[in-house]
């Protein structure tokens, strides 16, 4: 599959690039995809979570009524769950989420990202960027040069680039990563994948181990 490559101000350099078939053109596997998905999201999960059952509220153990003769229900302690205040049952406690998955799986699992994305033509190449200094109009005119101002888009660098990063932290809808960092669920979440020039060798290199 050829791309055409494009500057930053959206004009066609009159070169074009070749997908690799192998990555970008193979059949996808859509229960690969939920998995690595599913483990993604899992990931995000602090699993903080706790509330005070029964045996951690403060109050009295004491016996609040008698047994019989109350015509109510029988009752032995103010921190019963059935009470105001009480302990909570079967409440959710400090977990840790996260599962472990095969590194073929998870391979498969971009491959097919990325393999959707090319069929829906919804890749594009741009020429390498970087910015001398952190400048959020700089990015917005290039959201507006390739015209994907009010889309989704996933602009994949071949590094870390904390100007290009800082650029577009406050802008709605757009994520940048680098190669290294590029994941099944951020690619699936893009409207339009914006690969960098130096970034394609890097990719095949990183996704073909």
């Amino acid at each position: 599959m050829e791309l055409a490559v494009f500057k930053h101000n959206g004009e066609d350099t009159g070169r074009k690039i070749t997908l690799s078939d192998d990555i970008f053109a193979i059949e996808p596997n859509d229960h690969a995809i939920y998995l690595d998905v599913k483990q993604y999201l899992a990931n995000q999960r602090q699993g903080t979570h706790k509330s005070k059952e029964r045996n951690e509220i403060a109050g009295s153990t004491r016996k609040i009524k008698k047994q019989k003769g109350t015509g109510g229900a029988r009752a032995g302690s103010i921190k019963s769950p059935l009470f105001r205040g009480g302990g909570r049952v079967f409440g959710p406690r400090p977990r840790d989420y996260s599962f472990k998955l095969n590194k073929k799986l998870k391979q498969l699992a971009r491959f097919s990202a990325l393999s959707y994305k090319a069929k829906d033509e919804s890749v594009m190449v741009l020429e390498n960027i970087s910015f001398d200094a952190p400048k959020t109009k700089d990015y917005l005119a290039l959201l507006n040069s390739l015209n994907l101002t009010g889309q989704k888009t996933l602009l994949v660098l071949p590094d870390y680039d904390k100007n290009v990063y800082l650029s577009s932290r406050n802008i709605p809808k757009t994520n940048v990563l680098a190669v290294s960092d590029i994941n099944t669920y951020a690619v699936l979440n893009a409207d339009k994948l914006v690969l960098c020039e130096g970034a394609l060798d890097k990719l095949e290199t990183l996704l073909s181990k």
